[in-house]
């Protein structure tokens, strides 16, 4: 009788402590005594109801999270099915509205790509990130194209979690951090269950999401079929998506779980091609090309072991690939050049094909111990990470001159090259609860490895092609934390980081550019200083940061000694970014049943070229003191969401500051528009969501209210320099039922 209580009562403050929430018990009254042989009295309780509100969304990690240590560190946790958001078309803004200071690129409105960024960085593919699924790296190489082609329907994601660059010692040196998706899983409670998603919006786009999970004995399973079209807010971005994923595990014993994932993402993407400024004010919808195609075609297979040694010993292993290809076909030039039929020859100009394979293999070994010396209680994460890539990267192929997605070459690729990479990290971080409020957490990353590139470039001498690049890091960090009391933390720390020279930065574009054979990695550190805190249902994060970036990769204009020009690739400079990020979310008011509640992200960011020159034209030019490219100074959202029972409406005001699009801070557009500033945007977005009962789930989103015509990026590279239109206003539904 006295556990029932207790389990009551627990019930019902577990709910209250978690932000201002509502709790009523419905029917709490006790019955008659039975009469019973026990000598203990006995009392049969009534069904109890406890109904709550949450009014906060963004959790953090615990300390212990798995084989990971997270004391100290800045981690966000955004659990998808907590925010209305449109999920069907991964629009960034929505999905982390709540985590400030992150930057995206709206140029991709069909919604098959995430392209996040966070303190300065380049947020293409979000490349600047250490990308993981449910732990496991999708990065497709990580010394050569870090960027994530593969790309799982937010529909298959539980939560996501943000962990900043600070803890990049255990899971990699990356300056963005580790950004982890952690997929549904089975109701284990049953031996199958069933789960669909069906949504449909303007462009044409409709997507269809199915899932099947359960558990049988040992064995648990989970699977999802994901696909989707959409014809795309601008002329000629057209695209088709498909996505599958299946996971086996099984309890070998109460502490050995071992656990077989396979994840596939594919889509084709026809790429309207960029604008000119001029285009772009005429009308941003038009498009400059209609046979130009992406294709990525990747496949993610893992095992993983997670052996509970004792109840202070953890070790998992886990073994990992990432296999596939990232097609391309293009017409690529400036948007001031026309595709159009020769008069000559009757048709198109043939188009370039490129296709990289990806081949990227690692192998990660973790261990957390826990133990107590003294009355000092620690824990210590360490372990090791060997990776085996190889990128092969095939070029400039002669296409055909026809219409549709086709691979066929008429001339062989006149870049055909393999870019390999070998590089075993050792890591360790040991936290030390120096007393029950205070934590701090020493650690280090050794990186030892090697890339080299090596094939054949068509216009390029044999004899100057070969480039090795060595990897060799001792990375240290520290991080501590004090918790005032239960709800309110500080926290900070520092971390060394590095990000590898990618394959993009090393391959001359003409007989006209020589490659420094002395390149170095990007490296530098992160480092914050936070404040935590949660009261009577009002969250509070402000976090002040710091991160040095060396290094940075540009090219030269320099002189040979015969007297003629020849553009030299190689480091040119140093950046630094500071600021800060604050976060502010709980209830607003209650009005009857309806209950109020918003949130205001907002960062500053003042990221700096510390040194530099670049080659401009005829000359070198400094870039001392100029903005670092795709680095708002100012990111601002606020939302306002109104809930009555099971049903929720926000709204959302974005606002992001202006940009530009190169190091020399160009300010007034080039022609082609290949060059110049990105303009301030501000956006309005409306989302809603009606849980009808425990199986049905209505979603409605019109992302753009105002239909504000607006770009967030003039590509240096893929997928063309020009200004790339974002979506204006569209609408989405979507149902989902759940057996």
């Amino acid at each position: 009788m006295e556990s029932k209580v207790l389990q009551l009562w627990l019930a019902v403050l577990s709910a209250c402590l978690s932000g201002n929430v509502s709790a009523q018990l419905i029917s709490q009254k006790m019955a008659s005594q039975s009469p019973t042989t026990d000598s203990l009295p006995a009392r049969t309780l009534n069904q109890v109801t406890v109904k709550g509100n949450r009014t906060t969304v963004v959790e953090s990690l615990p300390n212990v999270h798995g084989t990971y240590l997270m004391s100290g560190k800045k981690s966000e946790v955004i659990r998808l099915g907590e925010v209305d958001a449109n999920v069907a078309e991964k629009t960034p803004r929505q999905l982390f509205a709540r985590i400030p200071g992150v930057f995206v690129y709206d140029m991709d409105g069909t919604g098959n790509q995430i392209n996040m960024a966070t303190r300065g960085l380049d947020p293409h593919r979000s490349w600047e990130n250490n990308i993981r699924q449910n732990g496991v790296i999708t990065n497709s190489d990580m010394y050569g194209y870090p960027a994530s082609h593969y790309s799982p329907p937010m529909e298959s994601i539980n939560r996501i979690e943000l962990v900043r660059g600070t803890a990049s010692l255990q899971y990699g040196a990356q300056f963005g951090g580790m950004l982890n998706y952690v997929t549904k899983g089975a109701d284990t409670t049953r031996w199958f269950g069933f789960e669909t998603i069906n949504s449909g919006g303007s462009y044409g786009m409709r997507s269809s999401y199915s899932a099947i999970g359960g558990r049988v004995g040992k064995w648990t399973y989970y699977a999802y079929y994901y696909r989707r079209h959409s014809d795309g807010y601008r002329q000629n971005s057209q695209s088709n998506a498909e996505a599958q994923f299946g996971r086996l595990a099984f309890q070998a014993t109460p502490n050995l779980n071992l656990t077989a994932e396979l994840g596939r993402s594919t889509y084709t993407y026809q790429i309207p091609g960029p604008l000119t400024d001029v285009m772009f004010a005429q009308n941003p919808r038009q498009s400059t090309r209609s046979r130009n195609y992406f294709n990525p075609d990747i496949y993610i297979p893992s095992l993983k072991a997670d052996w509970i040694l004792s109840d202070r010993t953890r070790l998992s292993w886990t073994v990992s690939a990432v296999i596939g290809a990232r097609n391309s076909i293009q017409l690529d030039a400036f948007a001031t050049v026309p595709d159009t039929i020769s008069r000559v020859t009757g048709q198109y100009k043939a188009r370039q094909v490129d296709v990289d394979h990806f081949n990227s293999y690692t192998s990660e070994l973790r261990l957390l111990h826990q133990y107590t010396i003294g009355s000092v209680r620690s824990a210590l994460a360490a372990g090791v990470q060997l990776m085996d890539n190889d990128l092969h990267r095939q070029q400039l192929g002669v296409g055909t001159t026809g219409t549709d997605f086709d691979l066929t070459l008429t001339s062989a690729f006149r870049r055909d090259l393999h870019y390999r990479t070998r590089n075993v990290a050792v890591f360790a971080e040991n936290q030390i609860n120096l007393t029950s409020r205070l934590a701090i957490s020493p650690g280090l990353r050794l990186e030892h490895g090697k890339t080299e590139m090596r094939g054949t470039i068509a216009y390029y001498m044999p004899e100057n092609l070969p480039t090795d690049i060595s990897h060799h890091f001792v990375l240290l960090g520290v991080n501590g934390e004090y918790r005032v009391n239960n709800t309110v933390k500080v926290y900070g720390g520092w971390s060394q980081a590095y990000r590898p020279i990618v394959f993009k930065d090393i391959i001359p574009t003409s007989v006209y550019e020589r490659i420094d054979k002395n390149l170095k990695d990007a490296y530098g550190y992160n480092a914050e200083i936070g404040v935590d805190g949660r009261w009577q249902g009002v969250h509070l994060n402000i976090t002040a940061f710091d991160l040095l970036y060396r290094n940075r990769m540009g090219t030269l204009l320099l002189t040979d000694t015969d007297g003629s020009n020849y553009i030299f690739r190689t480091n040119i400079g140093d950046s630094r970014s500071t600021g800060i990020e604050a976060l502010i979310e709980g209830q607003l008011m209650r009005v009857g049943k309806v209950l109020i509640s918003g949130f205001t992200s907002t960062a500053f960011n003042n990221a700096r070229y510390l040194n530099g020159r670049v080659s401009a034209g005829t000359e070198n030019r400094t870039i001392t003191g100029n903005q670092v490219e795709s680095a708002p100074r100012w990111t601002n959202r606020n939302g306002l969401t109104a809930r009555y029972g099971t049903v929720s409406l926000t709204l959302q005001y974005s606002y992001v500051g202006p940009t530009f699009s190169d190091a020399l801070n160009t300010p007034v557009p080039s022609a082609n528009g290949a060059v110049g500033p990105v303009p301030a945007y501000r956006l309005w977005d409306l989302n809603s969501t009606w849980h009808i009962n425990r199986r049905f789930t209505v979603r409605g989103s019109v992302n753009n209210l105002l239909n504000k015509q607006y770009f967030t990026k003039r590509p240096t590279f893929y997928p063309g320099p020009g200004v790339w239109s974002s979506d204006g206003r569209n609408a989405v539904l979507t149902v989902g039922w759940t057996i």
